[in-house]
């Protein structure tokens, strides 16, 4: 599985979960169980991770998203930005131009019209405050 395949699994357990107070390993056994749905070690991690860093992670939403509180926006918005700034704060070996563009292509694949320039400038943002998270060294591993 890639990795572009592993966020898309993420990415649907992530929007999953706001809409069913399950426990994470509730909804990956759901989702197993009826959409044959085998995220890798990647794509759990992403998943887990959000949910262990949920709040740290929607206060960096709502510092850097300027003029739109977070219940202005969509779930499929939210789902994205929150597995792309846990990927960026929390896993070291990707960079962050790396995550970025990822998330703007699954905007683009499940936004509306306008999420991805949004994203774009909401994570762009997030890593010129913070010029370290730009720099992560290439060997992958969890701060």
């Amino acid at each position: 599985m890639t990795r572009r395949e592993a966020r898309e699994q993420a990415l649907s357990l992530i929007f999953e979960h706001m809409f069913n107070d399950e426990p994470i390993q509730e909804i990956l056994s759901l989702a197993k169980d009826s959409r044959d749905l085998e995220p890798d070690s990647f794509a759990l991690q992403l998943v887990q991770g959000v949910y262990d860093n949920i709040d740290d992670i929607d206060r960096e939403i709502e510092k850097y998203s300027i003029g739109w509180s977070k219940k202005r926006l969509s779930r499929v918005v939210l789902s994205i930005l929150r597995m792309a700034i846990y990927e960026i704060n929390y896993i070291e070996g990707i960079p962050s131009s790396v995550t970025i563009n990822e998330a703007v292509e699954l905007a683009k694949k499940y936004g509306g019209d306008g999420d991805s320039a949004f994203i774009n400038g909401l994570l762009g943002a997030l890593v010129r405050s913070t010029p370290d998270k730009d720099n992560k060294e290439s060997s992958p591993k969890v701060k």
